[in-house]
C-alpha cells in the first residue's frame, strides 16, 4: 500500500538529524505558538527536547526500528517501532503537516499490525489525548484505551 503510493521506509542515519529536529519542532509548534518568545529561543528550547527524546529513545530502545519516511527520496516523516514480543511498541509516528490527511498514517500503522500479527504480538502505542485525529485513526484501526497518564492515552490493539 505505501510503495503504491510512492512512499518507502528507511533506516535513519545520523545525515538525517537535521530533519528530525525540524520534524519535531513542527510538531511542536501549535503548542508553543500562544508564548511570546521570539522564534530563536523557542527554536533553542525545542532542540533541546529532541535531544533529549533522540537520546531516550536510543537509550531505552536500542534495537527498535528508527525509520524515515520518504516520499521521492524526500523526508516526510518518521516511524519508530519497538518490536518486542509478546507487545509490540510504536513509539512515535510523525508526518511533516503538508503530508497529513494522506492515509500515509494508516498505511503505516497497518503495516505495523501485519507486522505484530506475524510475530502473534499485540501493538501498543501513547497518543497525546488532545490530539483527536490521531486517537480517531487508532479507534477505527481496531486500538482501544488501557489507561490514562496525564495528557496521554494508552492504546493497544491484539490480532484476533
Amino acid at each position: 500500500m505505501l510503495r503504491q503510493r510512492g512512499i518507502a521506509l528507511r533506516s535513519c542515519t545520523a545525515a538525517d538529524i537535521a530533519f528530525l529536529r525540524v520534524l519535531y519542532r513542527q510538531l511542536r509548534a501549535e503548542e508553543l505558538a500562544p508564548l511570546s518568545w521570539p522564534e530563536t529561543q523557542k527554536h533553542t528550547f525545542l532542540d533541546s527536547q529532541f535531544a533529549l527524546q533522540h537520546r531516550h529513545y536510543l537509550t531505552h530502545y536500542p534495537d527498535a526500528d528508527f525509520c524515515l519516511i520518504e516520499s521521492a527520496a524526500q523526508p516526510i516523516g518518521r516511524l519508530y517501532l519497538w518490536r518486542q514480543a509478546p507487545q509490540f511498541l510504536v513509539i512515535d509516528i510523525s508526518l511533516v503537516p503538508q503530508w497529513r490527511n494522506r492515509g500515509i498514517g494508516t498505511a503505516l500503522m497497518h503495516d505495523a499490525q501485519e507486522l505484530a500479527r506475524m510475530d502473534q504480538a499485540g501493538l501498543n502505542l501513547h497518543v497525546d489525548q488532545r490530539n483527536g485525529a490521531a486517537r480517531r485513526l487508532y479507534e477505527r484501526l481496531g486500538f482501544i484505551a488501557t489507561d490514562e497518564d496525564g495528557p496521554y492515552a494508552s492504546m493497544r490493539w491484539q490480532a484476533s
